[in-house]
């Protein structure tokens, strides 16, 4: 099929739609949003790409599965639309952020502002079944993102990746950390955040620290 996503992802990724996985990947997909109600709706499936181009990747933020509730999913990790009450781990990222910038709690939880600015915002699985976490987990979806991880750390040099949490630490194995910067922590989660392992953690005044040292500009978050 012909994936639908931004031109220089596509040029980067091209061989990996011809796998055969990928292949089985989206008829499985396909097959599941006429079956099934599926979020984040079909359009948005390659949002994290169109949002942020290869050549522009600065920063990446590693989230798990899309949002499964209506409405919430917009293809981009740990994002809603504007209007859409912020999900808990949202909340806890928003908080950080105001006492480590200093800046008011947004009233919008949509991230494409970030994505634009150079924030890679990727989940490992790209879609779910409605009120279902995890339903589409094992079916190609990880396969896929772990080679885009690969093709950023092989063919980029000084992206910053935070790693947030137990799976996003073990989704960033092959982060080659001779050329990149990895910053890990917990997830922001209540039930990590409330154990003391998300607030404090200044990922956002560390990260624009480091682009400012390399020259970049930062990122308005």
């Amino acid at each position: 099929m012909d994936v639908k996503i931004e031109q220089s992802w596509k040029n980067i990724l091209q061989s990996e739609f011809e796998k055969e996985y990928f292949q089985n990947l989206i008829q499985f997909v396909k097959n599941e949003y006429k079956t099934q109600r599926c979020f984040p709706k079909g359009s948005d499936i390659f949002s994290a790409f169109d949002h942020c181009a290869f050549d522009d990747v600065k920063v990446v933020i590693i989230g798990q599965d899309p949002y499964h509730g209506p409405n919430q999913a917009n293809g981009l990790c740990f994002s809603v639309h504007d209007g859409i009450p912020h999900p808990p781990s949202l909340i806890n990222i928003f908080k950080e952020i105001e006492t480590d910038l200093q800046k008011p709690y947004p009233t919008s939880g949509d991230l494409s502002k970030w994505a634009y600015q150079g924030v890679l915002l990727l989940n490992a699985t790209l879609t779910v079944k409605a009120h279902q976490a995890g339903s589409h987990q094992g079916k190609g979806w990880e396969q896929f993102t772990d080679a885009v991880i690969q093709l950023l750390s092989e063919k980029k040099e000084n992206i910053i990746f935070l790693l947030w949490g137990g799976f996003a630490k073990k989704k960033g194995a092959k982060i080659d950390k001779s050329k990149h910067v990895v910053l890990t922590t917990g997830h922001p989660s209540p039930l990590s955040a409330n154990r003391g392992y998300w607030f404090g953690n200044k990922h956002f005044s560390k990260t624009n620290q480091l682009l400012e040292d390399m020259g970049k500009l930062p990122i308005n978050w």
